[in-house]
């Protein structure tokens, strides 16, 4: 019996979009929510290969260079620290690839950027079932229970912008 290849973790290509996106949604379908992403190739190649990127990327690859997951993250920062940190927006191991350390060398390489870089944070919010808390809580993770995340988005979005423009707010940049 062979052991699983130890993936190697390299920021995200162009070329690696198109696996990227396939796991974003396979990502979706695991969350039962599937109808809600609709990430596109010419999207992510957009946010991850502009000239001044707010979205990052890293992969897992195998021995083959081929992705087997991904870690899909942006800059947050701290006005109580005043630095930067990170915020995982996803982190996702295809499920063949489970157990060869993927996951674990992915945030990895986020808290090795976070650390040469200054940042105090490496953040990220998860789905209340998932079964990766204990692997989480096993890197040293904390949950943060006191700290409740709110969304606004789709017609309540739309509604409170409205409010900007018709009290001569808008704010453009």
């Amino acid at each position: 019996m062979t052991s699983p290849v130890i993936p190697t973790i390299r920021p995200a290509r162009p070329e690696d979009v198109p696996a990227v996106v396939a796991m974003v949604h396979e990502l979706a379908e695991y969350e039962r929510a599937a109808e809600q992403c609709h990430l596109t190739a010419e999207q992510l190649t957009s946010a991850l290969f502009t000239t001044a990127p707010a979205l990052f990327g890293h992969v897992a690859v195998d021995e083959r260079d081929e992705p087997v997951g991904f870690a899909l993250w942006f800059l947050n920062f701290s006005t109580w620290a005043g630095v930067h940190g990170i915020h995982l927006e996803d982190l996702y191991v295809r499920p063949a690839a489970r157990g060869t350390g993927a996951g674990r060398l992915l945030l990895a390489a986020l808290a090795d950027i976070c650390v040469r870089r200054g940042y105090q944070r490496l953040e990220w919010s998860m789905i209340d079932w998932n079964p990766a808390a204990g692997f989480y809580a096993s890197i040293g993770a904390e949950q943060m229970s006191e700290w409740v995340p709110y969304r606004l988005s789709g017609a309540a979005l739309r509604e409170l912008a409205g409010h900007a423009t018709t009290a001569g707010t808008r704010m453009d940049g």
